[in-house]
C-alpha cells in the first residue's frame, strides 16, 4: 500500500448547515455536491475533504459512536482497480488490520471495502471511476 491519504471522510448531522459554514462561511470551492447525501472539497492536491449526511454514513460504514459504535470518520486509500483493492485489503488483515468489509460493489459506481487500524479507525479501500476518485490517484 502506498503511503498516501486519499480522501478524509466525516459523517455531519447537518449537511445544509456544513455547507454554509464550508462553502459560504469559508469560501471554500466544491468538487462535489450531492443534496441531502454529500459535500466534496478538494483540500489539496491529491486529497479531497468528504463531507457526508450521517444516514449515507451509517448504511455504509457502520453505526456511529453514540456510546458504543465507532468514530464517524473514515481514512480512504483509493486504488486503480478492484483487484487492487482486493490487493491493499489483505495486505492490511496480514499486517494486523482488522477485517471489516471484503471489498463490494457500490451503489456509487464503485468498489470498496473496509479495515480497522490498530485502534479501531477504518480505512476505506476504493476503486472510484469517477473523475473525482481517479484524480486523487498518483
Amino acid at each position: 500500500m502506498d503511503q498516501r491519504l486519499s480522501f478524509v471522510t466525516l459523517a455531519v448531522a447537518d449537511l445544509d448547515a456544513t455547507r454554509r459554514f464550508y462553502l459560504d462561511g469559508l469560501g471554500w470551492h466544491a468538487e462535489l455536491d450531492v443534496p441531502d447525501e454529500v459535500l466534496m472539497i478538494r483540500v489539496a492536491d491529491k486529497v479531497v475533504l468528504s463531507l457526508w449526511a450521517e444516514r449515507g454514513f451509517e448504511a455504509e460504514v457502520g453505526p456511529i459512536r453514540r456510546g458504543d459504535g465507532l468514530v464517524p470518520l473514515t481514512l480512504a486509500h483509493n486504488c486503480h482497480t478492484s483487484a487492487e483493492v482486493d490487493d491493499v485489503l489483505q495486505t492490511a488483515q496480514a499486517a494486523g488490520a482488522t477485517a471489516v468489509q471484503s471489498g463490494v460493489p457500490r451503489d456509487w459506481g464503485g468498489y470498496s471495502g473496509y479495515f480497522a487500524d490498530p485502534d479501531g479507525f477504518r480505512w476505506e479501500i476504493a476503486f472510484n471511476p469517477g473523475p473525482i476518485g481517479q484524480e486523487v490517484l498518483p
